[in-house]
C-alpha cells in the first residue's frame, strides 16, 4: 500500500491513524491542494457545527454530517483512540480538557472536536510532508 499511495506514511505517523483511516482518507480528500486553508477539511467532511441564527438566538446545533460517512466515522474512531489509549499528545489533552468542562454531553463533543483537528492535522501533515511531533506546544 505504501508504494502505491506514498501520502499514507505521513498520515500515519499520529497514533490511532492506522493504514485504513489513512488510506480512505487520502482516496477520499484526493488532491489535498484543493483545501485552500487546512481548517476547511473539517468542514468537507462534516465534523463542523451546523449554524442557523436567528436575530438574537444562537443556538448550538449537531454537526452538519455532509461528506463521506466512511471517512467521517474512521476519524472518530482513531479520535476516540487518541483519547483512551493515545500517547500524551496535543490532541490528547485538547480533547480531554474539552470533556472536563464540556457537562453530561462533553466527552461526545471532545471526541467529534478532537476527530475535526485529527482532519485539520492530517492534511498538513500530507500538505508539508513533516515530521508529526506530538507535544508541539509543551516543546515551544
Amino acid at each position: 500500500m505504501a508504494e502505491r499511495w506514498p501520502a499514507t506514511q505521513y498520515l500515519r505517523q499520529v497514533k490511532g491513524v492506522g493504514a485504513l483511516t489513512a488510506l480512505v482518507y487520502v482516496l477520499i480528500v484526493g488532491d489535498p491542494k484543493r483545501f485552500a486553508r487546512s481548517r476547511a477539511v473539517g468542514a468537507y467532511v462534516g465534523l463542523v457545527p451546523a449554524s442557523r441564527n436567528s436575530g438574537n438566538s444562537a443556538p448550538q446545533l449537531p454537526i452538519t454530517k455532509q461528506g463521506d460517512q466512511l471517512l467521517r466515522r474512521l476519524l472518530v474512531q482513531a479520535s476516540h483512540y487518541v483519547l483512551g489509549l493515545g500517547e500524551d499528545s496535543d490532541l490528547k489533552r485538547f480533547g480531554l480538557q474539552l470533556a472536563q468542562r464540556g457537562g453530561k454531553n462533553g466527552k461526545k463533543r471532545a471526541v467529534v472536536a478532537v476527530a475535526r483537528k485529527l482532519a485539520v492535522l492530517l492534511h498538513r501533515l500530507w500538505i508539508d510532508k513533516s515530521k508529526y511531533v506530538p507535544l508541539r506546544s509543551a516543546t515551544a
